[in-house]
């Protein structure tokens, strides 16, 4: 599967009026982390996700009458105020697949975004973003030019064009357990785009996700950075075939509704992440002494009392502590009185298992 294998057109005729399509899309966090790639936004390992609820992104995108053809021109607006930083990195990614859509030469564009979340601090702000500017763009071409894709077909679209702008942001186009990256484990996994996992235990679909705010600034280390690092790294081959194995693993756990096996592999995923950044050439550190804090507590009060419950990180600083529905109280208890007690932010998002992106209007 190529670009050629979603072919673009071009406008028949001149735009006469503004046309505006709008998503709204989910972060989603990775269970077995991507970290790593190769040629196009390809993966160098495969990865598994759970999409979330509320932290999202809200993407509307305006396709505006123009007299000439010629680059890309977007009007982007960030939470209300225009960002020339983020204008020309979705400029540049616009200009990119302009072979899938011809008519965004055709067209003026404007682009406006709102995160329910603090970007660029390690909740995948780039997953939504992305996810939600691509099923802007699968949307606005079936507007424009009336191309009719079933609902697979549209959602395999998105994912492989959202793919393009960030990889982990191909996973978010799904609700639930989401695989990217070609698995044994799983038929139809792809580099190309993600797939949903349809079957696990209904135990998961119970999966809350409070993730505890360390730091909300912009991380030292972009994760397009970090990806970089991972070319020579020392521990690459091995790291290949660990991520192998625990999305085999993982997705037998979520088949079987084995908590202990989900729970460790997700550990070890998190800790992976963080020590290969660390043991990279210029190795670097995203976590804060508060996020050490809070791992050992988490790993210390599951041994004390028995909860199903475990943590993970993306890349950043922030915690996200995984648990189950039927512990709620006991869990909420546990952050409010020990997790966030003396935290400088004082602030978490609660969220869970999403049902994936939602089209507005």
């Amino acid at each position: 599967m190529t670009n050629s294998d979603f072919p673009g057109s071009e406008l028949t005729s001149a735009l006469s009026e503004p046309i505006t399509v709008s998503w709204q899309s989910p972060s989603n966090i990775a269970l077995v982390k991507y970290w790593g790639k190769t040629g196009r936004q390809l993966p160098v390992n495969s990865s598994l996700s759970i999409t979330l609820s509320k932290a999202f992104t809200e993407t509307s995108l305006t396709a505006l009458p123009r007299k000439t053809k010629g680059s890309v021109d977007l009007d982007f607006w960030f939470e209300g105020t225009q960002n020339a930083a983020f204008g020309e990195r979705m400029t540049k990614y616009l200009q990119s697949v302009t072979d899938i859509f011809p008519w965004l030469a055709q067209v003026n564009l404007k682009l406006e975004t709102h995160n329910t979340f603090p970007h660029s601090a390690g909740i995948a702000s780039s997953a939504s973003a992305f996810s939600a500017l691509a099923l802007c763009l699968c949307s606005l071409d079936t507007e424009l030019n009336g191309i009719m894709l079933d609902e697979t077909e549209f959602r395999q679209k998105a994912s492989y064009v959202a793919r393009l702008g960030s990889g982990s942001a191909c996973r978010s186009v799904f609700p639930g357990f989401t695989v990217w990256g070609k698995s044994k484990a799983l038929t139809g996994s792809s580099d190309l785009l993600a797939v949903p996992v349809t079957e696990f235990h209904p135990v998961f679909s119970t999966l809350r996700d409070s993730i505890l705010l360390v730091n909300k600034k912009e991380k030292a280390v972009s994760s397009t950075e970090g990806h970089k690092r991972m070319i020579g790294h020392p521990f690459a081959e091995a790291r290949i075939k660990q991520a192998t194995k625990n999305t085999a693993d993982l997705l037998e756990a979520l088949k079987s509704g084995d908590k202990k096996t989900f729970i460790r592999i997700v550990e070890n995923e998190a800790l992976t992440l963080h020590a290969l950044m660390m043991t990279s050439d210029e190795g670097f550190m995203l976590m804060y002494p508060e996020t050490v804090r809070i791992i050992n507590r988490i790993q210390e009060i599951r041994k004390e009392t028995g909860l199903d419950i475990c943590f993970t990180l993306d890349a950043g600083p922030n915690v996200h502590l995984l648990y189950f529905e039927d512990q709620i109280e006991q869990v909420n208890k546990l952050i409010v009185e020990d997790l966030l007690k003396n935290n400088e932010q004082n602030m978490r998002i609660d969220d869970f298992y999403g049902k994936g992106p939602v089209k507005i209007g």
